[in-house]
């Protein structure tokens, strides 16, 4: 089912533009590549600072990245959702917590190379991402070949991502992909509720409480 568009959503995002850096809309599909990599943006631009840079693809409300960012004031944040009526309410959110080091990108997690130089992320989050069941959506995925191989390009020769899922068989395709796609799992756990560190999503709330254990893991590059 399609979701509603929420009441005054343009006026929304506009007053939200301190902090949403980019809206994707129609015409960036109608653009070359040329004029898509025109969109590039250096970290030290958006912030001011050179300090490392996590991305989370899929950010929803922003639950994740508004926490993850007030528990780290040295490190910088751009969250990224492609559902302009989910990501205007996290980005709305935010704004309330005056964070210098969290920012939004209203676009698909495939154009992130567009929006960013390579070699900018120390980390990239992947937390309870669509597991697209059927085969034949697999490479949607966000740890299919094709997004593992721009993450190869945005991550820093020491950079890693870290996942987070309720879906067993996902977990189980994400391990392979990663290993068949040049990356290392180094970590790979059912997570204890009371891991140390954790910041909990929505979906991992929602998804505790039904009594389903949450898989998670940890990849580099493999050198």
């Amino acid at each position: 089912m399609r979701m509603r568009l929420k009441k005054h959503l343009d006026e929304r995002i506009e007053n939200v533009s301190s902090i949403l850096l980019h809206q994707e809309g129609d015409e960036f599909f109608t653009k070359s590549e040329e004029e898509r990599h025109a969109l590039l943006k250096l970290p030290q631009d958006i912030f001011g600072n050179n300090h490392p840079l996590y991305l989370e693809l899929g950010c929803g409300k922003g639950t994740f990245a508004i926490q993850s960012a007030i528990a780290n004031p040295d490190i910088n944040y751009i969250a990224l959702e492609k559902l302009s009526n989910v990501i205007v309410v996290g980005c709305e959110e935010a704004l309330g917590y005056h964070l210098n080091n969290l920012r939004f990108l209203n676009i698909r997690a495939e154009n992130t190379h567009y929006h960013l130089p390579p070699k900018c992320a120390q980390r990239i989050y992947l937390n309870f991402s669509c597991p697209f069941p059927k085969k034949t959506y697999a490479n949607r995925r966000l740890t299919s070949k094709n997004f593992l191989s721009m993450y190869k390009v945005l991550l820093t020769d020491d950079g890693e991502i870290w996942q987070k899922t309720d879906n067993k068989d996902f977990f189980d395709f994400s391990k392979e992909s990663l290993v068949e796609n040049g990356f290392e799992v180094f970590d790979d756990m059912i997570l204890p509720a009371d891991y140390p560190g954790n910041i909990v999503t929505e979906y991992e709330a929602k998804f505790r409480e039904l009594g389903k254990p949450i898989y998670c893991l940890k990849a580099r590059i493999a050198k």
